[in-house]
C-alpha cells in the first residue's frame, strides 16, 4: 500500500519517517510503500522457506536474509533510490553489504503475498526486480497455496520457470538442485 502516491518524498524524509515508526516502509523513487504486518500463515511459510534455503546454502558462497532487512537496489545505469524489504533474499555477491543493508542486486528474491499487498508484489516489484536483473523471483501465495518462479531470459525479461499449486515440488534455476515440496511449505 502506497502512503505517498500524490507527493514526492525525499530520501532524507523517508529515513526520518522510518526512524519514527515500527512500520515496514519501502521507498521507490519518491513513493513510500507500507507493508502490512504478516499473518501467522505468512510467518510459517517464510520460516519454512528460510530454513530450506539456509540448509541448502550452508557452507556455500550465498547467504539467505529475511525481512526486515533493507535491500537498496543498485545497478550501473539506473538512477533513483529503491529501498525494498523482500520477505527472503538470496545474496551471492558479498561486496554490497553495509552495516545496515545490502546495496546491489540479490540473485534470488522471494515475496510472500498478503491480501492487501498483492498488486505491489505482482506488478511493482516484479517489474522493479526484472529491471535491476534479479535472476530469479519467487511469488508465494499462501491463500492459493501456490509458488510461481520467474527467471530472467536472455533478453532480461522474466519468464515463468515453474509453477505449482496445492502439491508438488518447485525448483530453482539459479540454485541448481534446490527444490521444495509445497506440502511442507503450506502445512498447518
Amino acid at each position: 500500500m502506497s502512503i505517498s502516491k500524490n507527493s514526492f518524498i525525499t530520501i532524507e524524509k523517508f529515513y526520518a519517517m522510518r526512524s519514527e515508526t515500527d512500520c515496514l516502509l519501502e521507498y521507490i523513487d519518491g513513493i513510500i510503500y507500507m507493508s502490512p504486518s504478516p499473518s501467522t500463515k505468512h510467518q510459517r511459510v517464510s520460516s519454512r522457506l528460510q530454513l530450506k534455503f539456509g540448509n541448502f546454502l550452508e557452507d556455500g558462497p550465498c547467504e539467505v536474509f529475511v525481512a526486515p532487512y533493507d535491500i537498496e537496489l543498485k545497478k550501473e545505469g539506473i538512477e533513483g533510490n529503491k529501498i525494498v524489504i523482500p520477505d527472503i533474499s538470496i545474496i551471492c555477491d558479498k561486496k554490497g553489504f553495509t552495516e545496515t543493508k545490502y546495496q546491489g542486486v540479490p540473485a534470488l528474491i522471494v515475496e510472500i503475498l498478503s491480501p492487501s499487498n498483492q498488486s505491489h508484489d505482482l506488478i511493482t516489484k516484479l517489474n522493479l526486480y526484472m529491471k535491476f536483473g534479479v535472476s530469479e523471483y519467487w511469488i508465494v501465495n499462501p491463500m492459493l497455496e501456490s509458488i510461481t518462479v520467474y527467471v530472467l531470459n536472455s533478453e532480461g525479461m522474466y519468464e515463468q520457470f515453474d509453477i505449482k499449486t496445492g502439491k508438488g515440488r518447485v525448483s530453482s534455476k539459479v540454485l541448481s538442485g534446490f527444490e521444495v515440496a509445497l506440502e511442507n511449505v503450506f502445512s498447518q
